[in-house]
């Protein structure tokens, strides 16, 4: 690279803002009445399926989250003293850092485990006793593992808190409120004028398989008036493409659900796109729906904004990174601050700030 091709991305870099989207979170404050009832309802709660919340509860997790985000310098203190046990027996970069980051914002320290060849598992010692364990050890644990029964079988164990960071096929919950976090920020008239505007959510996964997008559905059917139609775009059979009463349950709770596989037709009629490509199958993962790509000349929607879990493929293109529809990284972002309001109401701390504007 020549010297001024050089100099123009070292420009460029210094000058782009940290996070595309103009959405402030005061204005998803503004829009969700605070009440703190239903955070203390959350004190001490295991978090392994998105089933486990119902729209107030959601509703009052993020208005936290958007207070943590519009003032991030005033809360270092609230999970002072507490540890964070943060167990990751499956590949992660964004899960895993953003919990540790969130516990420690908040003043927490933590003992993570990366590796479960380095533990008693190793040895044949069963989460039973591993959760006994982590209580004497910790406040909280965070766990993602391979095997989608894990979190379920230690919870029985644990007297602590214990969050599902993604197990196998089935959920990824705190990824979920991550995702519809986002959505509302983007548009929080969505919850302010709820008789108003809908939007259109195009979806391009496999609810069957990926365990982001089966816990965003379960999230987003607790909101059916805010959008006026969710296409899922796949090249799977309908009976492939969904679990055994999944779709009947996401019709039954008012949404309207499309299904599609030609992209191309639905983009231009979508105000979200949220793409994933990858589901985690035993030790490894599988890559499903490889023709769904989109990139700077699909046809989106103006004013459309795009979301992905991360890490990507060649599903999203980096030629999207420095437009508009850039939400990703903003998503990816907001997630810090959305496990900062969780954390902080299981470990009983949701009273420390919830009188601070």
């Amino acid at each position: 690279m020549v010297r001024a091709e050089l100099e123009a991305v070292v420009n460029f870099n210094r000058e782009r803002p940290d996070v595309y989207g103009n959405a402030h979170p005061k204005s998803l404050l503004r829009a969700i009445q605070e009440d703190g009832d239903h955070l203390s309802k959350l004190t001490n709660k295991h978090v392994y399926s998105a089933d486990q919340f119902d729209r107030e509860e959601l509703l009052q997790i993020f208005r936290l989250a958007a207070k943590y985000e519009a003032n991030p310098d005033r809360f270092g203190t609230s999970l002072q003293g507490q540890i964070l046990i943060s167990a990751f027996y499956e590949p992660s970069t964004r899960t895993r850092l953003s919990f540790e980051s969130a516990w420690h914002r908040l003043g927490g320290d933590i003992m993570s485990i990366t590796d479960r060849s380095t533990t008693g598992l190793a040895k044949g010692e069963s989460l039973a006793d591993v959760g006994e364990m982590f209580n004497n050890y910790g406040d909280c644990v965070v766990l993602r593992d391979t095997n989608a029964n894990s979190v379920r079988d230690m919870m029985g164990a644990l007297r602590i808190p214990i969050i599902n960071a993604g197990n196998g096929t089935d959920e990824h919950p705190t990824q979920a409120f991550a995702d519809l976090y986002t959505i509302l920020k983007w548009k929080p008239s969505l919850i302010a004028d709820p008789g108003g505007e809908k939007i259109n959510l195009c979806l391009i996964g496999l609810p069957s398989k990926m365990r982001t997008v089966r816990s965003l559905l379960k999230l987003v059917a607790l909101f059916p008036e805010c959008f006026s139609q969710v296409t899922i775009v796949n090249d799977q059979q309908q009976n492939e493409m969904f679990d055994k009463g999944q779709l009947e349950s996401l019709v039954q709770s008012g949404l309207n659900i499309q299904t599609s596989d030609n992209l191309q037709k639905v983009l231009p009629d979508a105000d979200v796109v949220y793409i994933n490509a990858i589901a985690w199958e035993g030790n490894s993962f599988n890559q499903y729906g490889n023709q769904f790509a989109i990139n700077s000349d699909s046809p989106l929607k103006k004013g459309a904004i795009v979301l992905h879990p991360l890490a990507r493929g060649a599903e999203l293109c980096r030629s999207l990174d420095n437009t508009a529809h850039n939400w990703y990284f903003a998503q990816a972002r907001g997630a810090v601050f959305l496990r900062q309001a969780l954390l902080t109401c299981l470990v009983r701390r949701a009273e420390r700030v919830l009188d601070i504007v």
